[in-house]
C-alpha cells in the first residue's frame, strides 16, 4: 500500500489492489475516507468524497484537508495512480506543510 502523502497526522495512500476510478484513502488514527477523481472524455469533472466500507469517516475538519490536498495535488495523484497501477513503478511518499496548500 503505497503512502503519498503525509500531511499534520492526515495519510493519504493507495492500496495495492486498487480498481477505477482513480481515488485515494486519507487515513487519520482508526478513521478513513476516500477520494474519488473523476474524469469524463479525458476532462476532469469532480472530486467525490466517500466512506470507505467497515471504516468510521474522517471528521469534517480532517474531510475538509483532505479535499483540499486532493484538490491541490489531483494531476500529481493521476500521474502517480497511472505510474503506479500500469508501469509498476514505486511511489515515494512526500510530507506536506502548510505553505504547499494555499
Amino acid at each position: 500500500m503505497p503512502k503519498l502523502y503525509e500531511y499534520m497526522g492526515l495519510i493519504i495512500l493507495f492500496y495495492s489492489n486498487e480498481h477505477d476510478p482513480i481515488h485515494v484513502h486519507c487515513k487519520y488514527q482508526n478513521k478513513e475516507s476516500k477520494a474519488e477523481i473523476i474524469y469524463t472524455n479525458g476532462k476532469f469533472k469532480e472530486i467525490i468524497i466517500k466512506e470507505v466500507l467497515g471504516k468510521e469517516p474522517l471528521d469534517s475538519k480532517n474531510l475538509k484537508r483532505f479535499l483540499k490536498i486532493v484538490e491541490t495535488y489531483r494531476e500529481d495523484i493521476v500521474r502517480k495512480w497511472i505510474d503506479f497501477f500500469i508501469y509498476n513503478v514505486e511511489i515515494s511518499s512526500e510530507k506536506i506543510n502548510k505553505d504547499n496548500l494555499k
